[in-house]
Order: structure tokens, then C-alpha cells, then sequence
């Protein structure tokens, strides 16, 4: 590089020539390069007749190919097995999440027909009710309570005594 900026400098202007050729023969030396490069290859076919060979067995190589067969059927069980219990894991806990909502929205559900059953069985709506459908209270000794024992003096109510049979049959 120093020798180079010596003839720069001592040629006055002259690198451009060098670089120009340069460049002219680097080209000079790509199309060479691909000439060679073009040169076509030629590819025939040979036949083989392989009918006559018979192949030996190898008790060894058989041996580590059913060896190596049981190790992958082993690996991919065990992964198959994984798996399984992995996607069942999943759906199990989609199905708990599935129930926890149903019982939060039986619970919801419960606690609005408690609230309603409240507010249908409140004493004072219930008495509005009957004095708008005009009902009145009952009279003393309208009511009749059939676990305590009947009054000789208040009214007693029919009974159907079944006559006896007589006969045999």
C-alpha cells in the first residue's frame, strides 16, 4: 500500500490506470475460469445384474434391530402413557371447573327462591290477600284441631261407621 501511494504521488494521477487494469484482468481471468466450468459432463448408465446374490443373514445386526425396535415400542408407550394422563388431568379440571359454575349457579338459584319463598310468606302480605279476596278471621270454635280431644258440648263431625258382616265370606 505504501508502494502505492509512493507512484501515486510520484505519477501524478495514475492509480485510476492501475485500478482499470486491474479490473480488466481479474475479468480476463472470471471468463477463463468459466470456460473451464462449461464443460459437460456426460453420464451413462450402468446395469447390474444382482440376481445371483444372496444375502447373508447377520444374527448380530438382527439381534440389535429387534433389541432397538423393543426400546422405541418401550419409549413410545411410556410417552403414549403420558400423554394420556395428561390430557385427562386437563379434562378432569375442566370438568370440576364446569361444576363449581353449575353449583355457584345452583347456590344463586337457591338463594333467590329462598328470597322469593320469603316474600310470598310473609303473615301481612298473606292476610292483604285474603281481605282483598274477602275472607274474614274465623270465629271462635270454628276451628277444629284434629290432635286435641273434642269437647262433649261443641260439634262433632260425621263419621261413617262400616256395618259388621255377617256370613262367612
Amino acid at each position: 500500500m505504501a508502494a502505492c501511494a509512493t507512484t501515486y504521488f510520484e505519477s501524478g494521477g495514475c492509480w485510476e490506470g492501475r485500478i482499470a487494469e486491474h479490473n480488466t484482468a481479474l475479468m480476463a481471468q472470471q471468463a477463463q475460469r468459466r470456460r473451464r466450468m462449461r464443460t459437460p459432463e456426460v453420464f451413462f448408465t450402468h446395469h447390474f445384474d444382482n440376481s445371483r446374490l444372496v444375502k447373508a443373514p447377520d444374527p448380530v445386526r438382527a439381534r440389535q434391530m429387534r433389541v432397538f425396535s423393543g426400546a422405541v415400542a418401550v419409549l413410545f408407550s411410556l410417552i403414549m402413557i403420558y400423554g394420556l394422563q395428561h390430557f385427562s388431568a386437563i379434562e378432569s379440571s375442566y370438568r370440576v371447573e364446569s361444576e363449581k359454575q353449575t353449583l355457584k349457579q345452583l347456590r344463586e338459584e337457591n338463594r333467590q327462591l329462598r328470597l322469593t319463598e320469603a316474600e310470598l310468606t310473609q303473615p301481612g302480605r298473606i292476610d292483604q290477600l285474603a281481605h282483598q279476596l274477602g275472607l274474614v278471621e274465623p270465629a271462635p270454635g270454628q276451628v277444629v284441631y284434629p290432635s286435641a280431644r273434642p269437647d262433649s258440648g261443641a260439634p262433632v263431625m260425621a263419621q261413617v261407621v262400616a256395618p259388621a258382616q255377617k256370613g262367612g265370606f
